[in-house]
């Protein structure tokens, strides 16, 4: 176990699950619900740059292009996420919480999570939220997405997140309601929590005034900031 009871900073919660499964609904909520307590980092933010000629892995998306494999947790800079990490762990949060597809399998989270979640949703429920929010939120044209996951994002699901199941503290049921969620997993954190502000009144969050980015995360803004989270 890393954490308070290694002595190595607050301890680590690592959310992982499928693609639209609700693990960053179910961070963002914690989040929300205790927002001077909780650091939350999204892996979405630390992968690659998707031009980088050396780093990353490649794949060929349906429009026949290359481009940088989102599926992949080699695509992901590893060492920005141990940096993160660390930094988050030893500033003023209580809990840290990091969420992303790679969570549970990823060394740079795995070896620093005190608890492993997994948000479990059926695959085609996990489609038509993607699907919708192509739509609905980015305004885009969702052919092209039904053509890679077609082409390879089941594929990788199934080799790369779908069996970090096995390896989770705690399976949670991704088609429940976030109070529900965030209810199931107090019961791992929730000691590490007591004490903390009572909850706030649920609102959408904003990714840029709730995550912990590598930018923020460097020692020069910790130091101006005293790892104070914002919201």
């Amino acid at each position: 176990m890393t954490g308070v009871a290694s002595g190595r900073g607050a301890p680590v919660l690592a959310v992982a699950g499928g693609t639209a499964s609700g693990k960053s609904t179910l961070a963002e909520a914690l989040a929300l619900h205790h927002p001077e307590s909780v650091g939350l980092i999204h892996l979405d933010d630390f992968y690659v740059p998707a031009h980088d000629p050396v780093r990353g892995v490649r794949t060929l998306s349906a429009t026949g292009a290359e481009t940088l494999d989102w599926n992949h947790p080699g695509s992901i800079d590893e060492g920005a996420v141990a940096t993160a990490v660390d930094a988050a762990a030893n500033g003023a949060f209580r809990l840290v919480v990091v969420e992303g597809l790679f969570a549970l399998t990823l060394p740079a989270v795995t070896d620093r999570a005190t608890w492993r979640v997994y948000v479990d949703t059926p695959d085609d429920i996990r489609l038509a939220r993607k699907i919708l929010r192509k739509i609905e939120v980015q305004r885009q044209d969702p052919a092209l997405s039904l053509r890679n996951y077609l082409l390879s994002g089941r594929e990788r699901h199934a080799a790369h997140v779908a069996p970090s199941r096995s390896l989770a503290d705690l399976v949670v049921d991704g088609t429940a309601d976030e109070y529900a969620m965030i209810t199931a997993v107090l019961g791992l954190v929730g000691p590490v929590l007591a004490g903390a502000l009572a909850p706030q009144a649920l609102a959408a969050p904003s990714r840029a005034s709730q995550a912990l980015t590598p930018q923020a995360l460097t020692p020069q803004a910790l130091a101006s900031q005293a790892l104070t989270p914002s919201g």
